[in-house]
Protein backbone atom coordinates (compact mmCIF):
# COMPACT_ATOMS: atom_id res chain seq x y z
CA UNK A 1 0.00 0.00 0.00
CA UNK A 2 1.26 3.49 -1.01
CA UNK A 3 1.99 5.90 2.27
CA UNK A 4 -0.85 8.96 0.74
CA UNK A 5 1.13 11.02 3.43
CA UNK A 6 4.46 10.70 2.25
CA UNK A 7 3.59 10.60 -1.36
CA UNK A 8 3.24 14.46 -1.85
CA UNK A 9 5.57 15.68 1.40
CA UNK A 10 7.86 17.63 -0.69
CA UNK A 11 4.76 19.78 -1.48
CA UNK A 12 4.94 21.46 1.77
CA UNK A 13 7.89 23.68 0.08
CA UNK A 14 6.01 26.71 -2.27
CA UNK A 15 9.11 26.49 -4.41
CA UNK A 16 9.13 22.94 -5.08
CA UNK A 17 5.02 23.11 -6.36
CA UNK A 18 5.40 25.92 -8.73
CA UNK A 19 7.95 24.24 -9.98
CA UNK A 20 6.31 20.73 -10.21
CA UNK A 21 3.23 22.34 -11.67
CA UNK A 22 4.74 24.68 -14.42
CA UNK A 23 7.17 21.89 -15.58
CA UNK A 24 4.56 19.29 -15.54
CA UNK A 25 3.01 21.58 -18.28
CA UNK A 26 5.62 22.04 -19.76
CA UNK A 27 6.15 18.47 -20.32
CA UNK A 28 3.41 17.36 -21.75
CA UNK A 29 4.38 20.01 -24.68
CA UNK A 30 7.60 18.02 -24.86
CA UNK A 31 6.33 14.66 -25.51
CA UNK A 32 4.07 16.13 -27.79
CA UNK A 33 6.75 17.53 -29.71
CA UNK A 34 9.05 14.23 -29.38
CA UNK A 35 6.36 11.84 -30.24
CA UNK A 36 5.54 14.00 -33.72
CA UNK A 37 9.20 14.13 -34.62
CA UNK A 38 9.63 10.29 -34.02
CA UNK A 39 6.25 9.97 -36.26
CA UNK A 40 6.86 12.45 -38.74
CA UNK A 41 10.60 10.95 -39.55
CA UNK A 42 9.25 7.21 -39.75
CA UNK A 43 6.61 8.45 -41.84
CA UNK A 44 9.08 9.91 -44.00
CA UNK A 45 11.27 7.48 -44.57
CA UNK A 46 9.66 4.37 -42.99
CA UNK A 47 12.87 3.53 -42.30
CA UNK A 48 14.04 1.61 -38.18
CA UNK A 49 17.59 2.69 -38.98
CA UNK A 50 16.22 6.73 -39.49
CA UNK A 51 14.31 6.67 -36.06
CA UNK A 52 17.58 5.90 -34.34
CA UNK A 53 19.53 8.49 -36.44
CA UNK A 54 16.65 10.80 -34.88
CA UNK A 55 17.31 9.92 -30.99
CA UNK A 56 21.07 10.26 -31.69
CA UNK A 57 20.25 13.91 -33.03
CA UNK A 58 18.24 14.58 -30.14
CA UNK A 59 20.43 13.17 -27.74
CA UNK A 60 24.33 12.76 -28.60
CA UNK A 61 25.17 16.67 -27.57
CA UNK A 62 24.13 15.56 -24.25
CA UNK A 63 26.65 12.93 -24.25
CA UNK A 64 29.43 15.50 -25.61
CA UNK A 65 28.66 18.87 -23.92
CA UNK A 66 26.61 16.81 -20.16
CA UNK A 67 30.04 17.38 -18.17
CA UNK A 68 30.36 20.96 -19.20
CA UNK A 69 27.08 21.39 -18.10
CA UNK A 70 27.63 20.56 -14.61
CA UNK A 71 30.75 22.36 -14.37
CA UNK A 72 29.12 25.59 -15.40
CA UNK A 73 26.20 24.23 -12.95
CA UNK A 74 28.67 23.65 -10.20
CA UNK A 75 30.39 27.29 -10.79
CA UNK A 76 27.39 29.62 -11.40
CA UNK A 77 23.82 30.49 -10.22
CA UNK A 78 22.21 27.27 -11.19
CA UNK A 79 18.88 29.48 -11.49
CA UNK A 80 19.99 31.90 -13.96
CA UNK A 81 20.98 28.95 -16.01
CA UNK A 82 17.85 26.83 -15.57
CA UNK A 83 16.04 30.38 -17.05
CA UNK A 84 18.66 30.63 -20.01
CA UNK A 85 17.92 26.93 -21.20
CA UNK A 86 14.37 26.94 -20.71
CA UNK A 87 14.02 30.22 -23.09
CA UNK A 88 16.47 28.69 -25.57
CA UNK A 89 14.32 25.80 -25.67
CA UNK A 90 11.34 28.16 -26.06
CA UNK A 91 13.31 29.78 -29.26
CA UNK A 92 13.98 25.95 -30.63
CA UNK A 93 10.01 24.80 -29.84
CA UNK A 94 9.36 28.24 -31.89
CA UNK A 95 11.91 27.64 -35.17
CA UNK A 96 10.34 23.97 -35.25
CA UNK A 97 6.75 25.00 -35.31
CA UNK A 98 7.41 27.51 -38.32
CA UNK A 99 9.75 24.83 -39.99
CA UNK A 100 6.59 22.31 -40.59
CA UNK A 101 4.00 25.14 -40.76
CA UNK A 102 5.49 26.37 -44.10
CA UNK A 103 5.42 22.82 -45.37
CA UNK A 104 8.94 23.32 -47.26
CA UNK A 105 11.20 21.45 -45.23
CA UNK A 106 13.77 18.02 -45.01
CA UNK A 107 14.00 15.69 -42.77
CA UNK A 108 17.28 17.01 -41.93
CA UNK A 109 16.02 20.14 -41.03
CA UNK A 110 14.33 18.14 -37.98
CA UNK A 111 17.25 16.73 -36.98
CA UNK A 112 19.37 19.82 -36.97
CA UNK A 113 16.75 21.25 -34.51
CA UNK A 114 17.25 18.16 -32.72
CA UNK A 115 20.49 18.30 -32.20
CA UNK A 116 20.03 22.42 -31.13
CA UNK A 117 17.81 20.75 -28.47
CA UNK A 118 20.03 18.23 -27.04
CA UNK A 119 22.96 20.57 -27.03
CA UNK A 120 20.49 22.82 -24.17
CA UNK A 121 19.64 19.73 -22.58
CA UNK A 122 23.40 19.61 -21.78
CA UNK A 123 23.41 22.35 -19.82
CA UNK A 124 19.22 22.54 -18.30
CA UNK A 125 19.69 18.59 -16.75
CA UNK A 126 22.47 19.56 -14.38
CA UNK A 127 20.88 22.49 -13.62
CA UNK A 128 17.31 21.61 -12.90
CA UNK A 129 18.17 18.19 -10.94
CA UNK A 130 20.73 20.32 -8.91
CA UNK A 131 18.59 22.76 -8.12
CA UNK A 132 15.99 20.69 -6.71
CA UNK A 133 18.21 20.79 -3.61
CA UNK A 134 17.14 24.43 -3.21
CA UNK A 135 13.57 24.28 -3.64
CA UNK A 136 13.05 21.65 -1.01
CA UNK A 137 13.01 23.33 2.57
CA UNK A 138 13.25 20.41 4.22
CA UNK A 139 15.48 18.15 3.10
CA UNK A 140 14.51 15.07 4.09
CA UNK A 141 11.70 15.50 1.55
CA UNK A 142 14.78 15.76 -1.35
CA UNK A 143 14.35 11.95 -1.78
CA UNK A 144 10.29 12.04 -2.13
CA UNK A 145 10.69 15.21 -4.75
CA UNK A 146 13.09 13.16 -6.99
CA UNK A 147 10.35 10.59 -6.93
CA UNK A 148 7.58 12.77 -7.65
CA UNK A 149 9.80 14.48 -10.38
CA UNK A 150 10.02 11.33 -12.00
CA UNK A 151 5.90 11.24 -12.00
CA UNK A 152 6.04 14.49 -13.65
CA UNK A 153 8.16 13.07 -16.52
CA UNK A 154 6.10 10.60 -16.61
CA UNK A 155 2.34 11.75 -16.71
CA UNK A 156 3.97 14.12 -19.49
CA UNK A 157 5.13 10.72 -21.20
CA UNK A 158 1.00 9.18 -20.26
CA UNK A 159 -0.12 12.68 -21.33
CA UNK A 160 1.81 14.12 -24.23
CA UNK A 161 1.81 10.73 -26.91
CA UNK A 162 -1.91 10.46 -26.05
CA UNK A 163 -2.49 14.18 -27.11
CA UNK A 164 0.08 13.82 -29.75
CA UNK A 165 -1.53 10.96 -31.40
CA UNK A 166 -5.05 12.67 -31.81
CA UNK A 167 -3.41 15.76 -32.94
CA UNK A 168 -1.33 14.04 -35.42
CA UNK A 169 -4.54 12.36 -36.79
CA UNK A 170 -6.56 15.10 -36.70
CA UNK A 171 -4.59 18.80 -37.21
CA UNK A 172 -0.96 17.38 -38.21
CA UNK A 173 2.51 17.72 -36.33
CA UNK A 174 2.82 21.43 -36.98
CA UNK A 175 0.28 22.02 -33.98
CA UNK A 176 2.19 19.49 -31.92
CA UNK A 177 4.68 21.61 -32.49
CA UNK A 178 3.07 24.91 -31.65
CA UNK A 179 1.58 23.54 -28.14
CA UNK A 180 4.79 22.12 -26.95
CA UNK A 181 6.04 26.15 -27.82
CA UNK A 182 3.29 27.44 -25.59
CA UNK A 183 3.28 24.77 -22.68
CA UNK A 184 7.34 26.49 -22.14
CA UNK A 185 5.11 29.83 -20.45
CA UNK A 186 4.02 27.84 -17.93
CA UNK A 187 7.97 26.81 -16.59
CA UNK A 188 9.02 29.89 -17.08
CA UNK A 189 5.90 31.98 -15.29
CA UNK A 190 6.79 29.76 -12.35
CA UNK A 191 10.76 30.22 -11.88
CA UNK A 192 9.92 33.37 -12.11
CA UNK A 193 7.50 33.11 -9.00
CA UNK A 194 9.66 31.38 -7.00
CA UNK A 195 11.70 32.63 -3.65
CA UNK A 196 15.11 30.91 -3.70
CA UNK A 197 18.10 31.63 -1.45
CA UNK A 198 20.45 33.72 -1.86
CA UNK A 199 22.80 32.88 -4.33
CA UNK A 200 26.28 32.69 -2.76
CA UNK A 201 28.95 32.40 -5.67
CA UNK A 202 32.08 29.97 -4.75
CA UNK A 203 35.12 30.87 -5.01
CA UNK A 204 36.47 29.92 -8.31
CA UNK A 205 39.98 29.74 -7.69
CA UNK A 206 40.58 26.54 -10.32
CA UNK A 207 39.80 26.69 -14.01
CA UNK A 208 36.82 24.68 -15.96
CA UNK A 209 39.71 21.99 -16.66
CA UNK A 210 39.89 21.15 -13.12
CA UNK A 211 36.55 21.01 -12.17
CA UNK A 212 36.59 18.68 -14.69
CA UNK A 213 39.39 16.48 -13.32
CA UNK A 214 37.78 16.97 -9.44
CA UNK A 215 34.42 15.80 -10.95
CA UNK A 216 36.07 12.37 -12.37
CA UNK A 217 38.35 12.25 -9.38
CA UNK A 218 34.99 12.05 -7.39
CA UNK A 219 33.59 9.36 -9.01
CA UNK A 220 36.48 7.09 -9.24
CA UNK A 221 37.13 7.92 -5.18
CA UNK A 222 33.07 6.79 -4.60
CA UNK A 223 32.53 3.03 -5.67
CA UNK A 224 28.85 3.44 -4.95
CA UNK A 225 28.29 5.98 -6.99
CA UNK A 226 30.28 4.65 -10.10
CA UNK A 227 28.72 1.20 -9.82
CA UNK A 228 25.30 2.79 -10.12
CA UNK A 229 26.17 5.10 -12.97
CA UNK A 230 28.22 2.00 -15.04
CA UNK A 231 24.97 0.37 -14.92
CA UNK A 232 22.77 3.21 -15.86
CA UNK A 233 25.16 3.85 -18.24
CA UNK A 234 24.61 0.02 -20.09
CA UNK A 235 21.08 -0.02 -19.37
CA UNK A 236 20.96 3.00 -21.42
CA UNK A 237 23.20 1.86 -24.31
CA UNK A 238 21.21 -1.74 -24.72
CA UNK A 239 17.68 -1.60 -22.73
CA UNK A 240 16.29 1.89 -22.97
CA UNK A 241 16.40 2.36 -26.88
CA UNK A 242 13.17 -0.11 -27.91
CA UNK A 243 11.10 2.97 -27.07
CA UNK A 244 12.84 4.03 -30.65
CA UNK A 245 10.84 0.81 -32.47
CA UNK A 246 7.66 1.04 -31.15
CA UNK A 247 6.53 3.15 -34.60
CA UNK A 248 7.44 0.20 -36.04
CA UNK A 249 5.03 -2.21 -33.29
CA UNK A 250 2.13 0.35 -34.00
CA UNK A 251 2.21 0.59 -38.11
CA UNK A 252 3.40 -2.94 -39.02
CA UNK A 253 2.75 -5.14 -35.67
CA UNK A 254 -0.61 -3.65 -35.04
CA UNK A 255 -1.77 -2.16 -38.84
CA UNK A 256 -2.33 0.66 -36.87
CA UNK A 257 -1.41 4.55 -36.71
CA UNK A 258 -0.30 8.02 -35.22
CA UNK A 259 -2.93 6.95 -32.61
CA UNK A 260 -1.78 3.38 -31.98
CA UNK A 261 1.77 4.93 -31.10
CA UNK A 262 0.47 7.40 -29.09
CA UNK A 263 -1.22 4.78 -27.03
CA UNK A 264 1.90 2.90 -26.65
CA UNK A 265 3.77 5.98 -25.31
CA UNK A 266 1.23 6.85 -23.11
CA UNK A 267 0.72 3.01 -21.36
CA UNK A 268 4.58 3.51 -21.00
CA UNK A 269 3.51 6.28 -18.75
CA UNK A 270 0.82 4.67 -17.11
CA UNK A 271 3.81 2.06 -15.88
CA UNK A 272 6.21 5.02 -15.38
CA UNK A 273 3.70 7.06 -12.85
CA UNK A 274 2.84 3.78 -10.89
CA UNK A 275 6.39 3.42 -10.21
CA UNK A 276 7.52 7.09 -9.51
CA UNK A 277 4.25 6.55 -7.04
CA UNK A 278 5.76 3.24 -5.86
CA UNK A 279 9.06 5.17 -4.57
CA UNK A 280 7.72 8.16 -3.37
CA UNK A 281 6.48 6.14 -0.84
CA UNK A 282 9.19 4.16 0.17
CA UNK A 283 10.03 4.65 3.94
CA UNK A 284 13.86 5.97 4.42
CA UNK A 285 16.05 3.65 4.91
CA UNK A 286 14.98 1.27 2.31
CA UNK A 287 17.24 -1.27 0.33
CA UNK A 288 17.67 0.71 -2.82
CA UNK A 289 20.33 -1.64 -3.86
CA UNK A 290 18.04 -4.15 -3.61
CA UNK A 291 15.00 -2.10 -5.34
CA UNK A 292 16.96 -1.20 -7.85
CA UNK A 293 17.74 -4.80 -8.77
CA UNK A 294 14.87 -6.05 -8.75
CA UNK A 295 13.05 -3.07 -11.01
CA UNK A 296 16.23 -3.98 -13.87
CA UNK A 297 14.94 -7.49 -13.86
CA UNK A 298 11.36 -6.17 -14.21
CA UNK A 299 12.55 -4.02 -17.34
CA UNK A 300 13.77 -7.10 -18.70
CA UNK A 301 11.14 -9.48 -18.56
CA UNK A 302 8.66 -7.50 -19.54
CA UNK A 303 10.59 -6.61 -22.56
CA UNK A 304 10.73 -10.25 -23.66
CA UNK A 305 7.24 -10.82 -22.84
CA UNK A 306 6.30 -8.13 -25.23
CA UNK A 307 8.37 -8.85 -27.78
CA UNK A 308 6.85 -11.16 -29.99
CA UNK A 309 3.31 -10.38 -29.05
CA UNK A 310 0.80 -9.03 -31.60
CA UNK A 311 -2.36 -8.96 -29.46
CA UNK A 312 -2.54 -5.05 -28.21
CA UNK A 313 -4.41 -5.32 -25.12
CA UNK A 314 -2.01 -7.66 -24.07
CA UNK A 315 1.18 -5.77 -24.99
CA UNK A 316 -0.09 -2.65 -23.59
CA UNK A 317 -0.16 -4.75 -20.24
CA UNK A 318 3.06 -5.57 -20.63
CA UNK A 319 4.63 -2.26 -22.10
CA UNK A 320 2.58 -0.60 -18.87
CA UNK A 321 5.51 -3.21 -16.40
CA UNK A 322 8.27 -2.51 -18.75
CA UNK A 323 7.39 1.29 -17.98
CA UNK A 324 7.21 0.45 -14.62
CA UNK A 325 10.38 -1.65 -13.97
CA UNK A 326 12.73 1.67 -16.58
CA UNK A 327 11.70 4.44 -14.58
CA UNK A 328 12.23 3.07 -11.20
CA UNK A 329 15.41 1.84 -12.30
CA UNK A 330 16.65 5.05 -13.46
CA UNK A 331 14.94 6.99 -10.85
CA UNK A 332 16.67 5.17 -7.87
CA UNK A 333 19.92 5.77 -9.14
CA UNK A 334 18.77 10.08 -9.35
CA UNK A 335 17.73 9.23 -5.74
CA UNK A 336 20.80 7.70 -4.51
CA UNK A 337 23.14 10.65 -6.49
CA UNK A 338 20.95 13.31 -5.07
CA UNK A 339 21.18 12.13 -1.06
CA UNK A 340 24.51 11.16 -0.85
CA UNK A 341 26.91 13.53 -3.47
CA UNK A 342 28.52 16.38 -1.86
CA UNK A 343 26.58 19.58 -2.62
CA UNK A 344 29.91 21.13 -4.36
CA UNK A 345 30.04 18.05 -6.83
CA UNK A 346 26.07 17.96 -7.40
CA UNK A 347 26.50 19.56 -10.54
CA UNK A 348 28.86 17.47 -11.69
CA UNK A 349 28.26 14.06 -11.02
CA UNK A 350 24.53 14.55 -12.01
CA UNK A 351 25.87 15.79 -15.43
CA UNK A 352 27.74 11.87 -15.41
CA UNK A 353 24.55 10.70 -14.49
CA UNK A 354 22.85 12.67 -17.45
CA UNK A 355 25.66 11.59 -19.68
CA UNK A 356 25.06 7.86 -18.95
CA UNK A 357 20.92 8.09 -19.09
CA UNK A 358 20.80 10.82 -22.38
CA UNK A 359 24.35 10.12 -23.78
CA UNK A 360 24.41 6.48 -24.25
CA UNK A 361 20.92 6.41 -25.67
CA UNK A 362 22.05 7.89 -29.24
CA UNK A 363 24.47 5.53 -29.48
CA UNK A 364 22.24 2.67 -28.41
CA UNK A 365 19.56 3.65 -31.09
CA UNK A 366 22.31 3.70 -33.81
CA UNK A 367 22.67 0.07 -32.51
CA UNK A 368 19.31 -1.03 -32.05
CA UNK A 369 17.20 0.65 -35.12
CA UNK A 370 20.64 -0.69 -37.58
CA UNK A 371 19.74 -4.33 -35.77
CA UNK A 372 16.11 -4.32 -36.06
CA UNK A 373 16.54 -2.99 -39.55
CA UNK A 374 18.18 -6.81 -40.44
CA UNK A 375 16.82 -8.90 -37.99
CA UNK A 376 13.43 -7.09 -37.32
CA UNK A 377 11.37 -5.15 -34.51
CA UNK A 378 10.06 -8.11 -32.08
CA UNK A 379 13.35 -9.92 -32.27
CA UNK A 380 15.49 -7.03 -31.53
CA UNK A 381 13.19 -6.23 -28.83
CA UNK A 382 13.56 -10.00 -27.59
CA UNK A 383 17.40 -9.67 -26.99
CA UNK A 384 17.17 -6.42 -25.29
CA UNK A 385 15.15 -8.23 -22.61
CA UNK A 386 17.67 -11.06 -22.35
CA UNK A 387 20.61 -8.27 -22.10
CA UNK A 388 18.72 -6.44 -19.62
CA UNK A 389 18.06 -9.63 -17.18
CA UNK A 390 21.99 -10.27 -17.63
CA UNK A 391 22.95 -6.46 -16.64
CA UNK A 392 20.51 -7.19 -13.40
CA UNK A 393 22.14 -10.36 -12.82
CA UNK A 394 25.69 -9.03 -12.74
CA UNK A 395 24.92 -6.03 -10.93
CA UNK A 396 23.50 -7.81 -8.05
CA UNK A 397 26.94 -9.73 -7.73
CA UNK A 398 28.83 -6.86 -7.18
CA UNK A 399 26.97 -6.39 -3.63
CA UNK A 400 27.17 -8.22 -1.06
CA UNK A 401 23.99 -10.10 0.28
CA UNK A 402 22.43 -7.59 2.97
CA UNK A 403 24.20 -4.12 2.17
CA UNK A 404 22.71 -0.88 1.22
CA UNK A 405 23.36 1.09 -0.96
CA UNK A 406 23.36 4.47 0.89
Amino acid sequence: MFNKHKIFSAFQSKNYRLYFFGQSVSLIGTWMQRTAVYWLIYVETNSAFMLGVAVFCAQFPSFLLSIMGGVVSDRYNRFNVLLKTQFASLIQAVLLTILIFSGDYAVWHILALSVVLGSINAFDVPARQSLVFDMVNQKEHLPNAIALNSSMVNVGRLVGPALAGLVLEKLGAEICFLINSLSFVAVIISLYAMKLPAFVPRENVTNMVTDLKEGLAYLKNTPGIRQIIILLTVVSLVSLPYIILLPVYAKEVFKGDAFIFGLLNSFIGIGAVGGALFLASLKAGSNLKKILSVCTLIFGAALLAFSFIDFLPAALFFITIAGFGMMSQTTITNTIIQTTVAPAMRGRVISFYAMAFFGMQPLGSLLIGTLAHYIGAPITIFVQGILTIIIALVFIQFHSPGKKMR
